[in-house]
Order: structure tokens, then C-alpha cells, then sequence
């Protein structure tokens, strides 16, 4: 899904249709919150009786939660115990539970998923208790959820909110009348630590959070060769992506073409990429959660911009961990 414009609250066009979008969506933002609220206070989350680190955000579209989640898995794996993700597959077919390897696809298991499991171990449920019970019965020790922070069905030992740095609630409503998945007061309440990823400033409403407070970056895994290329990216946010390539010394990019977040390639879509590389004699390249998604075929044309969270202070984050650990 592509975010509406007015989702954004620096966005001139905002202003303008605030009062059709005050009209027409503000009963649904309402229904939307209700029903959130709802469910979480009437579902009893499973105890799955292990540990369960969960990686979410207060909003919908992309803030960095998976390569955190990579981070915590990464840090708690160094320290001895089977640490493994624990996924939704949003876009799969798979229901779940299921151990993610190599052998599925993007289809079948979701992108996100399929791009944990390319550095660890990773499972997809659609049904998170199920998850956690498969998971404990096949030995792993602590789950590390990616996304769920507003899923009340399974019991959390430790709660991480992910925000944008950026832009960091949008236009400050909640969905279908903003990007919020419920008010940030609401979802703050129930976090123990917020990681603020890239730059801008500290939002107000943190100066009264009484967790943990921590910034992270993007940073790539490896520099690209220096040359000509031209970025696609289908995530939350491709804007913040491209930025990320021209900072990198001697990449020169040439044009970034947007997607929504989750897109399936057509082939169209890599008909038109191919043509433009070869009209701008510029090499292709793309995210790592996009990369998955690409046929075989493709896969060989397109090099990959692999990134991870870089900590300002790597041992806060560390210490936050190990309270599950103790």
C-alpha cells in the first residue's frame, strides 16, 4: 500500500483535505481505535513459557523493525541460547507454524521473514500462540517477534517500539484518518523501550516515557562498487533508501523508482527496470527485503544494498536484552 499524502503532516496537500478527511474518515479512525482497544483488553495472551522479546511500532508502513529484530536475535544468539524470529509472513500463503529455510519463497512465507532466515533462524505462524508452541517444542529458547506490538495474543516478556526518527507518528491520527495503529499515549504505555531509528528530533510525548531510549541507524552491511545505478525499492519508505545509497562514497545514483511497500514485481515491472538500466548504462540494485521477492532469473541482474541498526550505544541495547536472558 502506497501512504496517502495527507498521512504526512509536513505535506502541503495535507492542509487542504483536512476537512474532507474530518468528514469521511474520522468515524472509521474512531471504529479502527475501538475495535484495537477492544482486543487488547479482552484477549488473555498465552504464557508460551519462554521468553518473548517483541519488536514493533506504532505505525503503519516501514520504521526499521526487521533489522532490529535482526540485531536482538543476533545478540542473544552470541550469547548461547536459540534465539529465533517469530513472523506473521504477512503476504504468504503458509499459515503456519512453520520453520522458513531456504527452500521457500517470498510467496509462501512472506519477504520479511524470508530475509531473517537468510542470517538466522526464522519461523512464520499465523497464529502467534501456535508459533510459540511450535517454536518451544522444537527446542529454541527465547522468540524474538517481529511486529505484534498491538497482537495481545501472545504474553511478552519484553516490549521494543521502533520509530522513524523522521516522521514519527505522520499527521498524528489514527488509521484509516492517519498511519497510527492506535494513539501513541496508548502504544507507549505498553512498551518498555522506544528505538528512535535515524535522524530528527525526539518527539515531545518521549520526554515523559519512563523506558528506555535509544538511537539507531541503517548502515550498510558492505559499500557497492562505485559506479552508475538505478534504485528500486518496494518498503515503507524508498525515499529514506535512495538517500542511503547517495551518502555512500563514489555510488552515483542515477534514479530511484518507488514501489508500495510489499510489492509484487510483474513482469512489467523488471521489463522496465532492464530497459532503463540499459538506456542509463547503470546497474540495478535494490533492498534486501525486495531482492526476495525477485525470480531467480531476476535475481542475478540485481545487486543488493544489505543494511543492519548500528547503535549509538550498542551496550544500552545489550543491557535491555539481557533482562530477558537474566
Amino acid at each position: 500500500m502506497r501512504e496517502p499524502h495527507f498521512w504526512t503532516v509536513t505535506d502541503k496537500r495535507s492542509r487542504a483535505s483536512a476537512p474532507v478527511v474530518k468528514l469521511l474518515l474520522t468515524p472509521l479512525s474512531i471504529l479502527y481505535r475501538w475495535a484495537g482497544h477492544r482486543r487488547i483488553a479482552k484477549t488473555a495472551p498465552l504464557d508460551a513459557g519462554l521468553p518473548v522479546v517483541c519488536i514493533g511500532n506504532l505505525t503503519l508502513g516501514g520504521a526499521g523493525k526487521t533489522p532490529v529484530t535482526a540485531a536482538a536475535r543476533a545478540y542473544i544468539t552470541s550469547k548461547g541460547v536459540r534465539a529465533a524470529s517469530l513472523s506473521r509472513g504477512y503476504r504468504g500463503s503458509t499459515i503456519g507454524p512453520t520453520h522458513v529455510g531456504a527452500h521457500n519463497t517470498a510467496a509462501e512465507v512472506g519477504d520479511e521473514p524470508l530475509m531473517l532466515a537468510a542470517s538466522g533462524e526464522a519461523w512464520i505462524s499465523k497464529d502467534r500462540p501456535a508459533g510459540a508452541r511450535a517454536m518451544k517444542e522444537a527446542g529454541v529458547q527465547v522468540i524474538v517477534m517481529d511486529d505484534g506490538h498491538q497482537n495481545p495474543t501472545l504474553k511478552k516478556s519484553l516490549s521494543i517500539v521502533v520509530i522513524d526518527a523522521s516522521n514519527p507518528f505522520g499527521n498524528g491520527h489514527v488509521f484509516p484518518k492517519g498511519p497510527l495503529r492506535e494513539p501513541v499515549a496508548v502504544g507507549l504505555s505498553r512498551a518498555d523501550a522506544v528505538v528512535l531509528m535515524g535522524n530528527g528530533e525526539t518527539p515531545a510525548v518521549l520526554t515523559t516515557f519512563k523506558g528506555v531510549v535509544l538511537r539507531a541507524h541503517l548502515v550498510p552491511l558492505a559499500s557497492l562498487p562505485p559506479g552508475r545505478y538505478i534504485a528500486f525499492a518496494g518498503i515503507g519508505r524508498p525515499e529514506r533508501f535512495f538517500d542511503s545509497l547517495q551518502e555512500q562514497q563514489g555510488v552515483e545514483l542515477v534514479e530511484g523508482v518507488p514501489y508500495p511497500d510489499h510489492h509484487a514485481f510483474t513482469p512489467s515491472d523488471i521489463a522496465y527496470l532492464m530497459k532503463l538500466s540499459k538506456e542509463r548504462d547503470a546497474r540495478l540494485v535494490t533492498t534486501d527485503k525486495d531482492h526476495v521477492r525477485l525470480s531467480p532469473e531476476v535475481k542475478d541482474h540485481v545487486m543488493r544494498a544489505s543494511v543492519k541498526a548500528k547503535f549509538e550505544d550498542e551496550a544500552a541495547f545489550h543491557a535491555l536484552l539481557d533482562r530477558v536472558l537474566r
